[in-house]
């Protein structure tokens, strides 16, 4: 069994399941062990910060508050793309500082779009 190539593989999956499994099953049985067991009309309720819920729970969000998020989003991410190209600005080579700037064109192009679509504009 030790020979088999896969075992490395069986020992990993095997780990990754207890690794699953193990903090689920913990917490069962710290439940069994230690949760009152009191159940009643008030326990059973449904909890939102203490108070009690009014209205219909279907409220319509505009879509600019998501669209807002992802432009956020896209360029929060993109400026972690350019910190280690500024790092290391001095020693690229034309090719990678050909491809940041078609990079950084594809991201101006995007800020262009989202000012045309008014994505940015809060009303």
């Amino acid at each position: 069994m030790t020979n088999s190539p896969y075992f490395p593989v069986l020992v990993l999956l095997a780990a990754g399941v207890g690794f699953a499994i193990a903090p689920l099953a913990l917490a069962w049985i710290w439940a069994w062990k230690f949760s009152p067991r009191k159940p009643g009309p008030s326990k059973n309720a449904i909890y939102e910060c203490g108070l009690e819920s009014a209205g219909d729970a279907w409220i319509q969000f505009h879509p600019g508050y998501y669209l807002y998020a992802i432009i956020f989003l896209v360029f929060d991410i993109e400026a972690v793309f350019l910190l280690p190209f500024a790092v290391a600005f001095a020693g690229l080579t034309f090719a990678a500082g050909m491809a940041m700037l078609v990079f950084l064109l594809l991201l101006v192009e995007g800020l262009v779009w989202a000012y045309q679509k008014q994505v940015l504009v809060w009303s």
